[in-house]
């Protein structure tokens, strides 16, 4: 919420409120002589009952709308407000709320004042009235019942439009804080009613008779929701520990953890880090719900700022309020920031990195939610582990060990993949491949032994890298053959880039230092190479067909016509022709 909503809230409160309850107590006259020591135990038993709530989300349910029921029918209007109203006092007492969300308080007073107004306004509308002898037949039915449901519509009614207006957030009628407001409402109402027959009946002590067992009806619920809520979030963090123990890099690892993190847990900043070799400690992901920072490029010794002393300690840390960590503040904290867990990611009994989650509100997370980040850390220690296996056995089975290019086998699914998406597109754009293939690389082998024909097919991978660049895929295609897709790329513009390789070719010869003489010293292998290019619509159809123009282009144009130059599939076709 901006300032000025804030700063709108609390105008709108103060000017309407106070003298809203002292016009309904003038216009109402209520008769408080001779009540004040049933009235201050409803307003005790309401306030002890607000301790115990349900945290619904953003929002707290609470069960004083049974107690403010039997005032309501017993006493009116202006004294239920005054039951409810304190109620609403002692629950944000309870929730602690800093600075940052103390307009909470106005816009739960003004809302349930409002309620308590236009649902009173429904009862006598429809003939309600107040007493011993407000339930007298069963015509009275109607009106109660009507101030029942409308306090529950009104109440989801003022949760809704308060979250939509003021926090700019999408809404949803029917979520699981409606559904909890039905349940409860059906258990609590028909509780607030028989507190107040029995009050009608015995007066003082059934404040007693039916007021203490209210708590502890209140007491159990909130631990069933607690207990429920616990189950659920574990639920949750077993899928997200079977997400990441799926087939994933590290960056799909480390994507996927934060995501899941965010939803799960009412995080504003997520920080997690890397520990490497020299001892420091790099930023390798960052979350800000805001999206007022950008990812900051943050390094850090052991000790420093509360990831690097969670690192030192080599233990979880849980602080609830800014005042307990503001010793370890420094540039790298963000300034709002007001709770903090911050737990090591071990592996192998040695810490690799750290995971830090701060929000803006004061005692934002729970207990069990401090567990489930420590679980979460776990499973993330283990993921990344995994995933730089799988990255490794991936890369083995996707790689040429002597030159580190592309094999084959990844080429060919590739490049079967890169027409697929371009079939997709309305107008494709050109594929260009360049096949090339060392001339007379037999006689390299032979003279200089295998270990230096090695040495050539190593170096060579490297000028070609330099050729390409990131700008297309370099494989290793067979022995001494090599391959480069060039996507977008046309018939010039591809020509253009094997006349450039076959240049840093036959630029400088390559030196072996492993060759079979018997001079210990380097020696100098000239090579050249036979390069066909072949483009995509132009002379074929299908991804495999590419590969066998350009194949053709270099063995029937290059190579057959004296070898060391570059033919392109084009000018096959016209000598043909």
């Amino acid at each position: 919420m901006t300032k000025q909503k804030k700063y709108g809230v609390w105008f709108v409160w103060a000017a309407i409120w106070p003298a809203s309850l002292v016009y309904l107590y003038l216009w109402l006259s209520p008769v408080i002589e001779g009540n004040r020591v049933e009235i201050a135990a409803f307003i005790i038993l309401a306030s002890i009952v607000a301790l115990f709530p349900l945290q619904i989300g953003d929002h707290p349910v609470f069960f004083t709308q049974g107690i403010a029921f039997a005032v309501f029918l017993y006493y009116g209007l202006f004294i239920e407000i005054i039951v409810s109203q304190v109620a609403i006092l002692a629950l944000m007492a309870k929730m602690r709320l800093g600075r940052t969300n103390l307009h909470r308080l106005p816009i739960n007073l003004f809302m349930f004042l409002l309620i308590s107004v236009v649902s009173a306004g429904i009862y006598y509308a429809l003939g309600g009235t107040h007493g011993p002898s407000a339930v007298n037949d069963r015509g009275d039915a109607v009106p109660i019942v009507s101030y029942a449901l409308s306090q529950i519509v009104l109440n989801q009614f003022s949760i809704k439009f308060v979250a939509k207006v003021l926090y700019n957030k999408e809404i949803k009628w029917l979520d699981k804080g409606f559904a909890w407001e039905l349940l409860t409402s059906s258990l609590v109402l028909p509780i607030g009613f028989v507190l107040y027959m029995v009050y009608s009946e015995f007066g003082m002590s059934g404040i007693f008779f039916v007021g203490i067992p209210f708590v502890f009806i209140s007491g159990m619920l909130m631990l069933y929701h607690n207990s429920n809520q616990v189950n659920t979030y574990l639920r949750k963090t077993s899928i997200i520990g079977h997400e990441l123990t799926g087939k994933l890099g590290v960056k799909e690892v480390l994507d996927i953890f934060v995501d899941r993190l965010s939803e799960l847990l009412p995080v504003d900043y997520i920080y997690v880090y890397d520990v490497k070799k020299n001892k420091r400690m790099e930023l390798i992901r960052f979350f800000d719900r805001s999206g007022e920072i950008d990812f900051p490029h943050i390094q850090l010794s052991m000790g420093q700022s509360i990831s690097g002393n969670t690192w030192q300690e080599g233990k979880s840390v849980f602080y609830k309020k800014k005042s307990e960590w503001s010793h370890l503040e420094n540039q790298y904290t963000p300034d709002r920031a007001e709770t903090v867990l911050s737990v090591p990611v071990e592996r192998n009994g040695e810490i690799v990195g750290v995971i830090t989650i701060y929000s803006t509100k004061k005692r934002a997370f729970l207990q069990f939610q401090f567990m489930i980040l420590n679980i979460l850390g776990n499973y993330l220690g283990v993921a990344i582990d995994n995933a730089r296996h799988y990255e490794k056995t991936k890369a083995e089975s996707e790689r040429c060990a002597l030159t580190g290019l592309y094999n084959y086998r990844y080429f060919e699914d590739h490049i079967v993949n890169i027409f697929k998406m371009n079939q997709r597109q309305e107008r494709g754009a050109p594929i260009s491949l360049v096949l090339l293939d060392i001339d007379h690389f037999k006689r390299v082998n032979d003279t200089y032994g295998h270990e230096s024909g090695n040495e050539v097919l190593a170096s060579l991978s490297d000028r070609l890298q330099e050729v390409v660049g990131g700008h297309g895929t370099l494989a290793r295609y067979g022995g001494e053959e090599f391959v480069i897709l060039l996507p977008g790329y046309s018939q010039s513009e591809a020509l253009k880039v094997a006349h450039s390789i076959r240049a840093r070719i036959i630029q400088k010869p390559f030196i072996s230092k492993l060759h079979i003489h018997e001079s210990h010293e380097p020696v100098s292998i000239s090579v050249t190479a036979s390069i066909g290019v072949a483009t995509y619509p132009d002379h074929c159809e299908e991804a495999f067909d590419l590969i066998r123009q350009a194949d053709r282009a270099m063995y029937i144009g290059a190579k057959q016509r004296g070898r060391d130059r570059v033919a392109s599939y084009k000018e096959l076709i016209e000598t043909v022709q």
